[in-house]
């Protein structure tokens, strides 16, 4: 289903982008994704809930692992215990704009330590021995400090395999427009001879195939626009090749999911997510993306239901409350088809 010409990258995203949810995302098209970051000093401590985040599987792959942290010595111990689970990539996190993360160095918080963050790159890519290292970060740290043409150079030098740039500063963090302009010349820079990967505010098809046309990257990263919609994937990679003439028509991708699958899709993810680990992180797991997918905004005075969906506790709870939704779906589109008020 993905399109090897038009490659589409799931974003890691804490708390989002567990196994199950990857799983469904590569079925649907992503050509890569990424587990959610994984914090360096963390792994270092062995602590159980961080070490469950680096389980991978064989039929996710490509896989990469994101780690962060600001410590060196932290960070390239973290790098060989990550290599441990066999990633097909380990990506540096320069890019978390989050207070608890770029307030204390880390993440997007390094696009005001240009030193450190080159010294904890070249030690990553050096301290591991089979698999390519990657980094995803920002434009700068504000719009007084654009400094992505230099630092791309910088990180290349590096050792770094790819780069992955998000179109906003960190001051911005995910308010006001990202900004592909700088993306596209750092890719048209002829110094730079690593892949780049833009993301920021690919939502629709139609925006995923302009950033490809626009900008020349080598691929583009999703993500917000993936919450309870992991067939986002099929959705941009369908228009896509109907738009470049990838393949004859005849074999395009069948036609458009409609309710009952999407609606399927997300039963089946709270499945997996229960199956992979209990019933209660199952529930935490797939009820953010419930309340989050664009499925049930068509519904009226839904805040009762999302708040339903928030506290149960048992599957049979969460299933009965997606089942009321999907008739109610069904009843709205029978009301509009037949001019109901």
């Amino acid at each position: 289903m993905a399109n090897p010409s038009y490659p589409l990258y799931l974003a890691p995203m804490e708390d989002v982008t567990d196994i199950g949810f990857r799983l469904l995302c590569k079925r649907f098209g992503a050509a890569m994704v990424y587990t959610e970051f994984v914090s360096a000093e963390a792994l270092v401590r062995s602590v159980k809930s961080t070490m469950d985040k680096l389980t991978i599987s064989d039929d996710e792959r490509p896989v990469g692992i994101q780690i962060y942290g600001k410590d060196p010595e932290a960070m390239v111990e973290a790098a060989r215990i990550v290599e441990e689970s066999r990633p097909d990539v380990i990506d540096i996190n320069f890019g978390c704009p989050v207070k608890k993360v770029a307030g204390k160095g880390a993440g997007a918080g390094m696009l005001r330590n240009i030193p450190l963050m080159l010294d904890i790159t070249r030690r990553v890519v050096k301290a591991v021995d089979h698999t390519p290292v990657t980094v995803k970060t920002r434009l700068g740290w504000d719009q007084e400090s654009i400094i992505i043409d230099e630092l791309a150079e910088m990180l290349q030098d590096c050792g770094i395999q790819a780069l992955t740039i998000h179109g906003r500063t960190r001051a911005q963090m995910y308010t006001g427009k990202a900004d592909w302009t700088p993306i596209a010349r750092v890719k048209a820079n002829p110094r730079i001879h690593i892949p780049i990967i833009g993301n920021g505010d690919i939502t629709t098809p139609e925006e995923a195939y302009e950033a490809f046309q626009t900008s020349k990257v080598d691929a583009v990263m999703v993500g917000r626009a993936t919450f309870g919609r992991p067939w986002v994937f099929k959705e941009m990679a369908d228009y896509i090749r109907r738009q470049t003439g990838a393949c004859p028509s005849d074999t395009l991708s069948p036609a458009p999911l409609n309710l009952d699958d999407k609606i399927d899709i997300l039963k089946e993810q709270l499945r997996i997510n229960i199956e992979r680990t209990d019933e209660r992180r199952g529930i935490l797991h797939t009820r953010r993306h419930l309340a989050a997918t664009p499925l049930f905004k068509g519904i009226p005075d839904f805040r009762p239901t999302r708040i339903e969906m928030l506290r149960a506790e048992k599957a049979d709870e969460l299933i009965a409350v997606i089942e009321r939704c999907r008739e109610l779906l069904h009843r709205l589109q029978r009301d509009d088809s037949t001019g109901e008020a």
